[in-house]
């Protein structure tokens, strides 16, 4: 077995981890934005969205593992877990210990959805962002591989997910303003009934 095989499996997990994290967070905001027609809230529509998910963390564990069986580049449990432990790029390895939290709590309320308020999943769920925005950070940063094309691609994706949070944001906005405010109205006085002679 070559020296690196452990660091190519490390760097094609990473990559592969990346692409479908990006894919589900552009799949959700499709979604959200009904970019994909009025009424696209069919069953498995969301559940791809999931599935994308889920993969995105079984490569993240690819990643994560063949980085501590690498001998080229020494990254243990500590360095993993712990940000700026790394002596290879601490910085960047440090973003890749954000996303991987994020990562984290984004699937684990997820998968406990049914269990969890809305507000607390909603909550949770945002972190999509910043864990998409670090990730990034961290593959371009902390990866031998973010150079020529797969900068375009990451830059191109970027500015794609950008541009459908814009409209999402704008989205809600509108709808906000187009609700009526309830809140702290008091009702109209009741006029007394004027009384008839029979």
């Amino acid at each position: 077995m070559s020296e690196q095989f452990w660091w190519a499996v490390a760097r094609s997990g990473g990559i592969l981890a990346w692409v479908l994290l990006a894919a589900s967070v552009l799949w959700g905001l499709a979604l959200s934005t009904k970019v994909l027609g009025r009424h696209p809230r069919a069953n498995w529509l969301l559940d791809l969205h999931r599935f994308l998910g889920g993969l995105a963390v079984v490569f993240t564990g690819i990643h994560v593992l063949a980085l501590v069986f690498d001998s080229w580049v020494e990254i243990g449990i500590t360095q993993i877990l712990v940000p700026f432990t790394s002596d290879y790029r601490p910085g960047a390895v440090a973003w890749g210990v954000v996303a991987l939290y994020l990562l984290a709590a984004v699937e684990i309320t997820s998968l406990l959805r049914k269990h969890l308020s809305r507000r607390a999943w909603k909550a949770t769920h945002l972190a999509s962002f910043p864990l998409f925005a670090v990730a990034t950070l961290h593959g371009v940063l902390a990866g031998t591989d973010a150079d020529g094309p797969l900068v375009v691609i990451m830059t191109a994706t970027t500015a794609v997910v950008v541009g459908l949070t814009v409209l999402r944001i704008g989205q809600a906005r509108s709808k906000r303003a187009r609700t009526p405010v309830t809140r702290g109205r008091t009702r109209p006085p009741i006029e007394p009934r004027k009384m008839t002679n029979a």
